[in-house]
């Protein structure tokens, strides 16, 4: 293996967890999310001796998953429609209800708004960055957080609260 590769594969071994993680958030199921990252990893191969001498790879990487998912979405929406699975999660106490009714919202913005949540408060980019990464505005950025938030705050206001599991128990 040559040193290009050496390098490659060592990037892609310590940053695959969040860029599948990114693409998990997304595309709301794990498989789609590896499609979405496969493609990624692939155009970061192809330009890897440009990328690994820029000032900051994890970005680039960031903006070919976002855009790999916006691509594949473009052509997976016409022809099918998966379900997502519960992700893999931390044990200890976890809302997961809410984490549920948060991505099941999620998944019912339109991409780019969607896209443009995702990196604003998962990656936590400022507008300038999601701007780069989405190659448009910062005006576009702020339009497209304000227009997903909004259907975020509708979507969530039309579903029921969860019952807790204590609740369930005092019921039955």
């Amino acid at each position: 293996m040559g040193e290009r590769d050496r390098d490659y594969t060592d990037y892609v071994t310590a940053h695959l967890p969040r860029l599948r993680r990114l693409a998990y958030l997304l595309t709301q199921d794990w498989h789609r999310a590896d499609d979405v990252v496969q493609t990624a990893i692939t155009q970061l191969y192809r330009h890897w001796p440009r990328v690994s001498r820029m000032d900051n790879p994890d970005a680039y990487a960031r903006t070919v998953v976002v855009r790999s998912f916006l691509g594949e979405r473009r052509r997976w929406s016409s022809r099918v429609r998966l379900t997502a699975e519960p992700p893999d999660g931390p044990t200890g106490v976890v809302d997961h209800a809410g984490r549920i009714a948060v991505r099941t919202a999620l998944a019912s913005v339109p991409p780019r708004q969607q896209a443009t949540l995702v990196l604003r408060f998962y990656c936590d980019l400022s507008v300038e960055q999601v701007a780069d990464v989405l190659g448009c505005s910062q005006g576009t950025v702020k339009s497209q957080t304000a227009r997903g938030l909004d259907a975020l705050r509708r979507v969530l206001a039309d579903t029921p609260p969860p019952i807790s599991p204590s609740a369930q128990r005092s019921t039955s």
